[in-house]
């Protein structure tokens, strides 16, 4: 019998996932930029909110390593502490939005009929209003904060991941496992949690790393236009704005530039690794 044929299923998912060498990139990348935040205590050498009025807008040197904003803060150590902050959000508006359209995905599937239509058109309803117009006007009526922003694009992105959960379970609900369940007198919360749910985690695996992207990218939109994370608290986000001043744009890089490529590497680093993730739990794929 060949090596390849006496592998577990976790194992073969687990090497490719490691011959992808974007997705190593991406997984490394993410590893360094999570690590670099929960160590900002650590890393940081001054104070995130620490006002010097003697080095107002002050360009890198060895003193601030990548300078200071317009209230004489250390840019570094807003990065560092921004970065918890949109991580975070990320992190915890994909729970929300998995969370709901766990629930409501596996409802609409398993009882369909009239239960499936309810839950199907309110998915549609939700996925008619763009996400911006929506969110903006939550954040304005809601106030600018940590969790509201979470709670916003947690309650507005959930329809994706119903509608994927939805179309497994229709497809398992008729499985002859789920037959032999109802056999065995199991009731519906049992079968559903013992014999959906872990046949659907890997889709929602997979949307739910990209999902934090996507938070991450709400985080910082919202924030930019100053209906997220509310100052003095950095994040990416509202570092970012500082990059609406034509003048800063223009000669003051410092300000704008590393948040933003803070933004573009965590969220080009999690595509990767959703991409490889994807490919990884593909039954289809051939492992090379």
């Amino acid at each position: 019998m060949s090596r390849k044929e006496i592998l577990s299923p976790g194992k073969i998912v687990l090497r490719k996932l490691l011959r992808n060498r974007l997705a190593m990139a991406g997984a490394v990348i993410l590893t360094v930029l999570t690590v670099m935040s929960l160590l900002a205590p650590v890393l940081a050498r001054w104070d995130q909110n620490k006002i010097d009025l003697f080095s107002i807008e002050a360009p890198p040197s060895a003193e601030h390593l990548l300078g200071t904003d317009e209230l004489g803060r250390d840019v570094l150590s807003r990065l560092l502490y921004g970065g918890r902050v949109s991580i975070m959000v990320g992190v915890c508006a994909t729970l929300v939005q998995v969370s709901i359209g766990i629930l409501l995905g596996m409802t609409a599937g398993f009882f369909g009929q009239i239960v499936d239509s309810v839950i199907m058109r309110i998915c549609d309803i939700v996925m008619c209003f763009p996400f911006y117009a929506i969110a903006i006007s939550l954040a304005a009526l809601l106030g600018a904060n940590v969790w509201n922003v979470v709670f916003i694009v947690g309650a507005l992105n959930w329809t994706g991941v119903a509608r994927i959960v939805r179309a497994e379970t229709l497809s398992l609900r008729s499985r002859e496992f789920i037959d032999a369940a109802r056999a065995l007198s199991l009731n519906n919360a049992e079968i559903i949690l013992r014999h959906i749910l872990p046949n659907v985690l890997g889709p929602i695996i997979i949307y739910a790393t990209l999902g934090i992207a996507t938070g991450v990218l709400s985080e910082a939109s919202l924030s930019f236009l100053g209906l997220g994370v509310k100052p003095p608290q950095p994040s990416w986000g509202n570092m970012l704005s500082a990059a609406q001043n034509m003048r800063i744009l223009s000669s003051e890089w410092w300000m704008w530039i590393p948040p933003g490529a803070m933004v573009f590497l965590l969220v080009l680093s999690i595509n990767f690794v959703g991409d490889g993730l994807r490919d990884a739990l593909d039954p289809t794929a051939a492992l090379v």
